[in-house]
């Protein structure tokens, strides 16, 4: 079992930054074959993964948070982060944490977004 613990939601107004942070538990090996992902909800559409980072550093984002967002993995921490810059109110969402080990999914237990014009 995989358990993942979000940090870094809150509010900001619009063009700011937050950092999200996602410590996830596991064995060495468990890392290793480890891709994260960053999942967003916004009220009345479905949850989108915005961002993705492989084991071994490939990252991936949706068009609309490319450019703005990062995703970055520490692997001897066991975290992975989403930098977040010039956040709009359309990003406004909560945003979960997700780690895939082959079929399996885990996921944390969201943090809201909120980002005020």
């Amino acid at each position: 079992q995989v358990q993942l613990v979000e940090s870094g939601g809150g509010f900001v107004q619009s063009g700011g930054s937050l950092r999200l942070s996602c410590a996830a538990s596991g064995s060495p090996a468990m890392m290793k074959i480890m891709t994260m992902g960053w999942y967003r909800q916004a009220p009345g559409k479905p949850r989108e993964l915005i961002a993705s980072i492989t084991h071994d550093g490939i990252a991936d984002y949706v068009d609309l948070v490319r450019g703005r967002f990062t995703i970055s993995r520490d692997s001897p921490k066991n975290t992975v982060y989403l930098q977040m810059n010039s956040l709009k109110p359309e990003d406004t969402a909560i945003y979960y944490c997700n780690a895939r080990i082959l079929t399996q999914n885990f996921w944390g237990q969201g943090t809201q977004v909120t980002v005020s014009s």
